[in-house]
């Protein structure tokens, strides 16, 4: 989630150094940018895992649809959705809007997977994490419902689909395999959709050494997130893990000061803070078993 949270700001300055906009007019430029992000992120991905164990490729073949379908709601759809969205609507409503699909997943979690179910710990982490997200956004004005807000909403339902998705694919291929092929399926077809509606590579060559520390930081920061996360989800319950996800923002809005100098120093921040860290706490903490030892 922290580097994750790096993302953010780190994409901004992405899109000023290597002059890309943020109009409707520059969606082809967006997508290219973040085609070329996960295309390179998933050749990195694939030549590590094929280095460290080449036969992990071999149970791809078999499962390569699902593994295409993850990538098609992980990559492509879910950031053509944000990327649209946000030129949209305002991004003061982001945050809240994309926890949604997170939280019909934590309270229906069990329809998907049976031993994840809603205890009681899960739904007051939930219901503290939900208001942390509000406590952020509490300035932020009106919430109007629109287009754009749909297309966020779509975004949030993808992430979950994508891994719920993951995870059953994950009994049979391994994770970083996994995500190798499908961000270099989902960076291809995005940077392909980016060319086509006018997208300029060449901008993005990096002709400084400033463009080349951006584009690494940026790189390295989504290989090693999403494979993080991803192997993860082999191992633990969904609902638990987009509980810890909201910590996302607070890590976004940390980083978003240290690095373009946004201010944070607001009480609305601190209570977030306070609200989600007690929501992850309470979700995750499994209690103390007490032995008695007989002398």
């Amino acid at each position: 989630m922290l580097l994750w949270g790096l993302l953010f700001p780190m994409v901004k300055t992405g899109y000023k150094v290597f002059g890309v906009g943020t109009g409707i007019s520059a969606v082809g430029d967006i997508l290219t940018f973040a085609g070329i992000r996960f295309l390179v992120c998933g050749v990195i991905i694939c030549i590590y895992a094929a280095i460290k164990n080449r036969s992990s490729f071999k149970p791809v073949k078999s499962h390569l649809f699902p593994i295409l379908i993850s990538g098609l709601f992980a990559i492509i759809l879910h950031y053509a959705c944000t990327y649209i969205g946000l030129n949209i609507t305002g991004g003061s409503k982001t945050a809240i809007l994309k926890q949604l699909g997170a939280v019909f997943y934590i309270c229906f979690a069990a329809v998907f997977f049976p031993d994840d179910k809603l205890t009681p710990k899960k739904l007051l982490g939930l219901v503290l994490g939900i208001g942390g997200i509000f406590a952020i956004n509490f300035n932020s004005g009106s919430f109007s419902f629109g287009l754009g807000d749909i297309l966020i909403i779509a975004a949030s339902f993808c992430t979950v689909f994508a891994n719920i998705t993951s995870k059953k694919v994950f009994a049979f291929v391994e994770p970083i395999v996994s995500t190798g092929v499908s961000q270099v399926f989902g960076g291809g077809v995005l940077l392909l959709f980016g060319v086509l509606m006018g997208g300029d590579i060449s901008i993005f060559i990096p002709n400084s050494f400033l463009k080349l520390i951006v584009l690494s930081v940026i790189i390295l920061a989504s290989i090693i997130s999403y494979c993080l996360w991803f192997i993860t989800v082999k191992k633990e319950n969904l609902s638990k893990l987009f509980i810890i996800k909201f910590t996302e923002p607070l890590f976004s809005a940390l980083f978003s000061w240290l690095i373009i100098g946004e201010d944070i120093f607001k009480w609305q921040y601190a209570l977030a803070f306070v609200l989600i860290s007690l929501g992850v706490c309470i979700a995750n903490h499994k209690g103390s078993k007490i032995k008695q030892v007989n002398g």
